[in-house]
């Protein structure tokens, strides 16, 4: 008998440089269709599934205030970068025959629907893969906190933060030789020792609605359906 899905209905959290892969930034035209690939995969297993994925590889807010941006006008080009990389990822999608929408939290009609909760989970169960688009439409909010609420306000199972590492390390694994790979961690442990992996604001909702944090390494082609699987890839943050 063929594995079983361990969750009904998971947000799936992605950062835009996931999409530069090689390049210095932009889209590489490789990445989009093996992405497409997994997730379509996922669909397929049935399980209802949303996109958050980030504008890093367009235009990061933060970094756009030390060239001297005010920080609302930063974080709101950040945003409108969130919708040029959804629906980069729709059309690839649709290419791999997946009925998708973007939803965004900035009216933008002409191009995409706007988020409204009940909307997004009807699209959901009708089998539509969904990817949420400008954040949470606000400034000073990552798409990591924009991420995490959405994912409670659909009611998800489980959210997935795809990463360049494999899980979540005692340390940042690039800088420090020592750090330790953690297959499980609370959500206190996360807020207390100031892990990087998720801005506190998005590790405090999850913890506040009960949300599993299933981190692991994106670029390992097949990590998707096996953390869905239920099987032992990356690290597990939640209240235990």
């Amino acid at each position: 008998m063929a594995a079983q899905p361990v969750y009904r209905r998971i947000v799936l959290k992605l950062s835009g440089e996931v999409l530069m892969g090689g390049q210095p930034f932009g889209i590489a035209p490789e990445v989009l269709p093996a992405l497409a690939a997994e997730v379509a995969e996922v669909n397929e297993l049935g399980v209802q599934l949303a996109v958050v994925i980030g504008g890093g590889n367009i235009i990061r807010g933060i970094a756009a205030t030390e060239q001297g941006l005010d920080r609302v006008t930063a974080d709101n080009m950040g945003m409108l970068a969130t919708v040029i990389n959804a629906l980069a990822l729709q059309d690839a999608l649709e290419r791999q025959g997946c009925v998708t929408r973007v939803l965004t939290a900035i009216e933008m009609r002409a191009m995409a629907e706007p988020f409204i909760r009940r909307r997004a989970i009807r699209h959901l169960e009708k089998g539509r893969v969904v990817i949420f688009a400008a954040g949470t439409g606000n400034p000073f909010f990552t798409t990591d906190s924009a991420a995490a609420l959405r994912a409670s306000e659909i009611y998800a199972d489980a959210l997935l933060k795809g990463t360049k590492v494999d899980g979540l390390y005692t340390a940042d694994p690039v800088k420090d030789t020592g750090a330790r790979l953690m297959k499980t961690a609370s959500y206190q442990h996360l807020l207390e020792q100031g892990l990087q992996i998720m801005d506190a604001a998005a590790v405090s909702l999850c913890q506040n609605a009960g949300i599993p944090i299933r981190i692991f390494n994106i670029r390992v082609r097949g990590n998707i359906r096996r953390v869905v699987l239920g099987e032992d890839v990356g690290s597990t943050v939640s209240g235990a």
